[in-house]
């Protein structure tokens, strides 16, 4: 059964550029079912936007829990789970690149925009 997502142009696609020293320059590749990357496959690079689209999506709906049962503002709800996620990046807990980071900060405001407006300014599900 094939994936039927896309991955958005604003997802980062990071390349992994690397050099080996030497008189020569080099240029580190891998390869992949016989072919030569220097960044993800795109079966990589789509299971990397799943997880990415998933953890906002997680981190969506906690700050929503967390606005109703503290009653945090959006900029108070989103900015101290910004600064936890990056605690966890930052600490080696999580696995994500920093380019992905911004991506899921980015997607996890306009998903906890989305809820808001959707109920008037008040969160949906309060």
């Amino acid at each position: 059964m094939s994936r039927r997502h896309v991955v958005p142009e604003d997802f980062p696609r990071e390349l992994a550029p690397g050099v080996v020293p030497g008189a020569q320059p080099k240029v580190l590749v891998r390869e992949k079912d016989g072919r030569y990357y220097t960044g993800l496959a795109d079966d990589e690079l789509l299971t990397r936007y799943e997880v990415c689209e998933d953890f906002a999506r997680q981190l969506s709906a906690y700050a929503s829990r967390k606005m109703c049962q503290f009653g945090w503002s959006f900029s108070d709800a989103f900015s101290k789970v910004e600064r936890s996620v990056n605690r966890k990046v930052t600490a080696g807990e999580w696995n994500f690149s920093p380019a992905e980071i911004a991506w899921v900060m980015k997607r996890t405001r306009a998903l906890l925009l989305v809820a808001e407006n959707g109920a008037g300014g008040r969160n949906a599900n309060c």
